[in-house]
């Protein structure tokens, strides 16, 4: 009788045991999950430019460079809108954001190139270059969600088929943005 009740109860315990117990080792995501998650509140850097205001409420592509973009910074400009094209009909959900972080203005022929890239001030850019003591944030390609949130940093010279990966499966699951 002791063993048919244990063997009806193994389950119970051992989905106690899992759920509260056993921590997954490893994620699904290709960019590093930023924790805490750094506001930069981009829509209060210029309120009153409607492509600014337009971030609010989307997944927002983020670069990081100087105004006179050499070819690093054109290569990410690229992927980035590569990148938000690839998503389909989701990709009204997703924009892309600059922040120019030496003061400059970005000549005319390349904006025309990559229209739709919001420029951004650099009243935000003091708060990454704390965040990333260790590296440069032009290094780097990040994600800000829908709130406002800084949450992920994708790796230098990144795979843009899994940083693909990565935003559609956020679309997927997410009812934000």
């Amino acid at each position: 009788m002791f063993l048919l009740a244990l063997l009806c109860a193994a389950p119970v315990i051992a989905s106690y045991f899992l759920y509260f117990a056993w921590k997954p080792a490893g994620t699904r995501n290709y960019g590093e999950l930023i924790a805490p998650a750094v506001v930069p509140e981009i829509a209060a850097a210029d309120p009153s430019r409607p492509d600014v205001a337009g971030l609010k409420g989307k997944w927002v592509l983020l670069s990081v460079d100087g105004a006179e973009c050499g070819d690093a910074c054109r290569t990410k400009l690229w992927q980035m809108r590569q990148v938000r094209l690839t998503q389909g009909k989701e990709m009204d959900r997703i924009a892309r954001a600059w922040l120019v972080d030496d003061g400059g203005v970005p000549g005319q022929p390349l904006m025309g190139e990559y229209q739709g890239t919001v420029l951004l001030s650099p009243s935000i850019a003091p708060r990454l270059s704390e965040m990333l003591k260790d590296r440069s944030p032009r290094d780097h390609l990040f994600l800000i969600d829908p709130l406002g949130n800084l949450m992920m940093r994708f790796p230098k010279d990144p795979d843009m088929t899994k940083v693909r990966k990565d935003l559609g499966h956020l679309l997927q699951v997410s009812r934000i943005g």
